[in-house]
Order: C-alpha cells, then sequence, then structure tokens
C-alpha cells in the first residue's frame, strides 16, 4: 500500500480530478446501458446483441483501464459515480484515509479511519 503526505495527494488532485471526471462519464454512461447488456447477454445463445453494444464494451475497456491508473498511483476509488477517493496516509503514528471528492476544493480538507467510510469523515 502506498502511502501519501498531504503534500503528495494533493499534488495529485488535478490528474485524478480529470480521470475521475471520465470515470462519472462513463459510468453513467455504463449504468444507462445496463439492462440492455442483461438482455443482450440472455439472448446471446440465440446470436442476440445490442444497440450500442461496441460502445457499451468500449467504456468498459475505459473504466477498467482509468480504474487501474488510480489504482496504479495509490489511489483507492471508493465511488464511481460521486467521483470518491481515499489516498492512505500516516496519522499520529496509524494509517489513515484522506478523503477526497469531486466538487471539493482542489485540496484534502477530511480524513477518516480505515474503517469509518465518507460517514466518519473528520476535518485535517
Amino acid at each position: 500500500m502506498k502511502l501519501f503526505s498531504i503534500d503528495e495527494a494533493n499534488d495529485l488532485i488535478p490528474a485524478v480530478t480529470v480521470k475521475l471526471q471520465k470515470i462519472r462519464k462513463l459510468y453513467s454512461r455504463i449504468d444507462g446501458l445496463r439492462e440492455a447488456a442483461r438482455s443482450a447477454a440472455e439472448a446471446s445463445d440465440l446470436g442476440g446483441g445490442m444497440a450500442g453494444g461496441t460502445g457499451y464494451v468500449r467504456s468498459l475497456y475505459e473504466l477498467g483501464k482509468l480504474t487501474t491508473e488510480l489504482h496504479g498511483d495509490g489511489v483507492q476509488l471508493k465511488d464511481y459515480s460521486r467521483g470518491l477517493v481515499d489516498f492512505p496516509c500516516i496519522r499520529d503514528g496509524r494509517v489513515v484515509l484522506l478523503c477526497w471528492q469531486l466538487g471539493e476544493p482542489e485540496h484534502i480538507e477530511w480524513w477518516h479511519e480505515l474503517e469509518g467510510g465518507f460517514a466518519g469523515r473528520q476535518r485535517l
């Protein structure tokens, strides 16, 4: 697990923002086609397909690629549609998570315990 200082996490926010905006758009597109994809999968034995299938698969691929890039950087993606991420950090001698989401100022203001989640956020 990569551990971030607050400055290191803040330095990543601009690049993370771009990726999260793309992820949110892709996730919305995929979510809108979810039922059509389910129906196409059920009809696949009969040679069925779906309108927009190529775009759906391309969106899934791109979503996976962006998610993998974030994870490769040590960033934990918590919510696709909200653009919520965590950055592991040492605080008072223990690992906690710096917490940030799209729409917040472009610097981290919140943290929470590993098991606390978004509801347990506290100001830095």
